[in-house]
């Protein structure tokens, strides 16, 4: 199997793209082993040392390593490990999505964001391994927290967090104020 390795804008991540499918309907970040202990390839991806968190979106994987361990080792047995385990793998596999019911009760304003992002934002995000939830919008100002390799990527507090209010403000509300949600 072909397997073409991209970086990413976050130093700590590297795209893994396919010639089929990963996850076939939506996307999903894995941040545990115990997260996705029913799903073979993630769950023995977990199993290499230095694995922080893993995204699979339509024919990629994105594996964000922690920052102790090194490219040279880790993305030769990443590799190894898609080729053991991709044979097997079921990428139509269900992950509970509380996103789907979220959307389904959201503001005109709130819908209107949700659209903007999915448009503007979020492609270019989860291109590289990554994307963006929406956790609050009050009185003008939008909390987001990103997901995947974007979570950990030096730019995502500045440049791009940049990017996201210039273009809401372009096409939503020049008033709007974006902020990233605290870790907890």
């Amino acid at each position: 199997m072909d397997i073409v390795v991209q970086p990413t804008p976050n130093p700590n991540a590297l795209k893994f793209i396919l010639g089929q499918d990963v996850k076939t309907d939506g996307k999903v970040s894995f941040k545990t082993p115990q997260d996705c202990k029913d799903i073979p390839l993630a769950a023995a991806l977990f199993d290499l040392r230095g694995v922080d968190q893993i995204h699979f979106f339509q024919n990629v994987i994105t594996v964000s390593k922690f920052s102790f361990e090194e490219w040279d080792n880790l993305e030769p047995a990443v590799q190894t490990c898609i080729e053991s385990f991709i044979e097997d793998h079921d990428p139509h596999f269900k992950t509970f999505d509380p996103e789907a019911d979220r959307r389904a009760n959201l503001s005109p304003e709130l819908r209107q964001i949700e659209e903007i992002l999915d448009k503007r934002i979020r492609p270019g995000l989860q291109g590289d391994g990554g994307d963006l939830a929406v956790k609050e919008f009050k009185e003008n100002v939008l909390i987001v927290k990103y997901q995947g390799a974007c979570g950990t990527c030096p730019s995502s507090t500045t440049g791009t967090l940049e990017a996201i209010r210039s273009i809401l403000r372009d096409e939503f509300n020049p008033q709007i104020e974006v902020y990233l949600a605290p870790d907890l």
